[in-house]
């Protein structure tokens, strides 16, 4: 038998779905993927609910219904001071990471180069290649995080179609800030190029920090695709709602191939998401400040514990250090050994790097869970690494 997609044939199965099935197998506390446990909002499961019985469940538009695509227009307009026409410029995936790769597709050809910042969520380098267009890593360095500027600049070439970043940055939590953004936006005009923005995290924001679409920035509103995620901001992971926000020339390409990935997307949570979206300030306000105060309560434990921890200002992610336990073993292995002897499930950081050279010391955990649970989870850390020592 001839052989099938050889590109495909040399990934991996996702760490996610590895660790997962490790963290069932031995009863252990799951931190390891970002999913709450807990259901989002009652008003939005109710109002999915109901959509179900109100006679609307064949095909949707394939851009969206028209009143979740009104809302995420008011919500640009509500949050950021973006005017966005909501019937030429937003469109409704299944979950963001469908909306990745349609931006990808609408604006890449095969041999054009895309700019990516690393460490990077796990689906952006195979989309690019599937492609058939090259990516061109930049590297952040713990444990600041910052922006290696001279490297950024040098990535950036004749080439260079797109940059794809992430603010809120998973897995490291790092929150761009308004003076990095300039710096991004004037390479991207600089090189006619277009940026698209995975912005799932932009509700889940600690310590007074402010997420700036970089699409709000001088010149960046015509060649900007900006994503977001009912997932993140509702805690409903599950529903796989994204919605992108690109300009009126953009968006006829983006949903080209919006069409030939999965055409449309649940009608009743499409108007469910609509619901949440309206909510008032107060619920966005508390995403944050509940997720603070759990990300607090994960960084002292841990330190005390012993794991250096690394500051994180957004997202559900929180990374460590696992150097100053003296573990014999890479991170893969620490993450496979404190699921199994210790009962608490994380992700090995080496994970969200494409280059062999990754840093191996790293370890990261989520703590979108409830206190009871990480509460939980810390014990069983510390009891282990206290019989241990």
């Amino acid at each position: 038998m001839r052989g099938a997609n050889t590109y495909l044939g040399s990934i991996g199965t996702t760490i996610f779905t590895v660790m997962s099935a490790l963290a069932t197998e031995h009863k252990s506390i799951n931190l390891g993927q970002g999913f709450p446990d807990t259901d989002g909002p009652e008003d939005v499961v109710q109002a999915a609910a109901d959509a179900l019985r109100d006679g609307r469940n064949q095909y949707p538009p394939m851009p969206g219904v028209p009143e979740l695509r009104q809302a995420v227009a008011a919500a640009n307009r509500r949050f950021y001071r973006l005017d966005v026409d909501w019937a030429s410029e937003v469109t409704v995936t299944s979950g963001a990471t469908e909306a990745i790769t349609a931006c990808l597709m609408a604006v890449l050809d095969p041999g054009d180069e895309v700019v990516l910042i690393e460490p990077l969520y796990d689906t952006y380098v195979p989309v690019v290649r599937m492609l058939g267009a090259i990516p061109r890593i930049v590297r952040l360095a713990p444990p600041a995080w910052e922006l290696p500027r001279a490297a950024l600049k040098a990535a950036f070439g004749p080439k260079t179609k797109a940059i794809l970043i992430n603010s809120p940055m998973n897995p490291c939590g790092k929150v761009f800030s308004a003076e990095e953004l300039d710096f991004l936006a004037d390479l991207v005009l600089r090189h006619d190029s277009y940026a698209i923005c995975d912005e799932v995290y932009e509700h889940l924001i600690f310590d007074g920090k402010r997420h700036i679409p970089l699409m709000t920035l001088p010149g960046m509103r015509d060649r900007t695709m900006r994503i977001g995620s009912a997932g993140k901001t509702f805690s409903l992971t599950g529903w796989k709602v994204g919605y992108i926000t690109a300009a009126a020339n953009l968006t006829p390409l983006v949903q080209k191939a919006h069409q030939n990935l999965t055409f449309t997307t649940a009608p009743n949570l499409q108007r469910a998401v609509a619901v949440g979206l309206g909510k008032d300030d107060s619920y966005f306000a508390s995403l944050s400040t509940n997720l603070q105060a759990r990300r607090d309560q994960m960084a002292v434990g841990l330190a005390e514990i012993g794991f250096d921890v690394l500051p994180t200002n957004g997202s559900y992610f929180i990374t460590t250090d696992f150097t100053p336990l003296r573990f014999n073993g890479d991170d893969v292995a620490f993450c496979r050994h404190i699921t199994e002897h210790a009962g608490v499930t994380a992700i090995p950081v080496s994970a969200f790097y494409d280059e062999p050279d990754a840093p191996r010391h790293y370890a990261r955990f989520a703590f979108c869970k409830r206190p009871e649970v990480l509460d939980e989870a810390l014990t069983r850390l510390k009891k282990h690494f206290g019989e241990r020592r």
